[in-house]
């Protein structure tokens, strides 16, 4: 929210008229001075006004542009995909289980989707396209593993599985 500025050009030009309305006195100095003080009890007023907007008021009060400019900056952080994916691939070297229920899953959908659009072959019948280390992962029958809490596969392997499923 912006902070309104003081008027410095409506405050000079207010005292520049008084001091030539002083100079030529074209009323009493009382009338003069009184005619100042209510201009600054005016811009006071409207300071006041202003400064007591709430949020909502300055954003009505400010154009749509700005508003969507605004909208952009705040939301320049990492996509939810992106962090989705780091964490799912951090967790996956560290534990089988979620090698198996997370990553691998992903995995076995792009290479069947690829093998289908570029081999015209399912994935079951893929062994041969995808190698001995990528289809003993990637198999479509591959066992959940014993036990779903020893170490997952080193981020270079499942880097390499992904690899051999960008070559399909």
């Amino acid at each position: 929210m912006k902070r309104p500025r003081i008027p410095i050009g409506t405050l000079a030009v207010v005292t520049i008229g008084l001091a030539i309305a002083l100079g030529l006195r074209p009323v009493s100095v009382r009338e003069i001075l009184a005619a100042y003080v209510l201009a600054l009890t005016a811009m006071a007023l409207v300071m006041l006004t202003r400064m007591a907007r709430t949020e909502e008021e300055w954003e009505r009060a400010t154009s749509e542009l700005e508003r969507a400019l605004a909208r952009r900056r705040m939301t320049q952080g990492r996509p939810a995909e992106l962090i989705r994916t780091e964490r799912d691939l951090t967790l996956s070297s560290a534990n089988a289980g979620e090698l198996h229920a997370r990553v691998l899953p992903q995995l076995r959908e792009v290479a069947a989707a690829r093998l289908s659009d570029r081999h015209d072959v399912d994935l079951a019948h893929a062994h041969d396209l995808l190698g001995e280390e990528a289809w003993e992962y990637l198999r479509p029958d591959r066992p959940a593993p014993d036990d779903r809490t020893a170490h997952g596969l080193p981020l270079r392997r499942i880097a390499a599985l992904v690899e051999a499923v960008e070559r399909l």
